[in-house]
């Protein structure tokens, strides 16, 4: 199995128990966080018992799945994650994208050159029909990821509480967010013109 997946700057690898440190710096910073849960950081106990975890549980499910630690191969330093995953509920052809990253390296082009390496292998490598990401309707940077990826708004939706309770990464539960959330996706014919 393929444990890492090279860019121009970037080496995407497999998490370890040892980027426990990492998350916690990463879902610390209330700027990161603030489209995920309003700013709250995640504890250092819910990386290490579900959120890492969780990550790392996708890994036996296929070659290129889940969770990839994101190292800017400069300077060797952890600059986030990027995901490529099915979603509970969905085709098993569409895989989810998603990615996080410290706010040092925003506006960089290291979001959009991830995400197009993971829309490429679930093409090209994967067998994927379909890629799909979500994100908050007021995050326009993410938006701007996924639409400089090729991908177009499908639709706008809200999210329910029980949907924002149920996610690994939120801890902030009480009530839903107040803004709606929007779908973007690309399909294999779509990325091949």
């Amino acid at each position: 199995m393929q444990s890492y997946l090279e860019t121009e700057r970037l080496t995407l690898r497999r998490f370890t128990e040892a980027d426990v440190d990492n998350l916690v710096a990463l879902d610390g910073d209330p700027e990161v966080m603030r489209f995920i849960n309003g700013g709250v950081p995640t504890p250092r106990d819910v990386i290490q018992a579900r959120v890492l975890p969780w990550f790392m549980s996708f890994y036996g499910q296929g070659d290129g799945l889940g969770f990839w630690a994101a190292i800017e191969k400069a300077s060797g330093d952890f600059i986030g994650w990027f995901a490529l995953h099915p979603e509970e509920g969905r085709d098993p052809d569409e895989l989810a994208l998603g990615y996080r990253l410290r706010k040092r390296y925003w506006r960089t082009g290291y979001g959009t050159e991830g995400a197009r390496a993971l829309i490429d292998k679930a093409f090209r490598d994967l067998g994927a029909r379909r890629v799909f990401a979500c994100t908050y309707s007021e995050n326009l940077a993410s938006r701007g990821v996924m639409e400089k990826c090729g991908m177009r708004l499908v639709r706008t939706y809200r999210m329910t509480a029980d949907e924002i309770a149920g996610s690994m990464t939120s801890v902030a539960t009480d009530a839903a967010w107040p803004a709606d959330d929007v779908e973007y996706a690309v399909n294999k014919t779509e990325w091949e013109e």
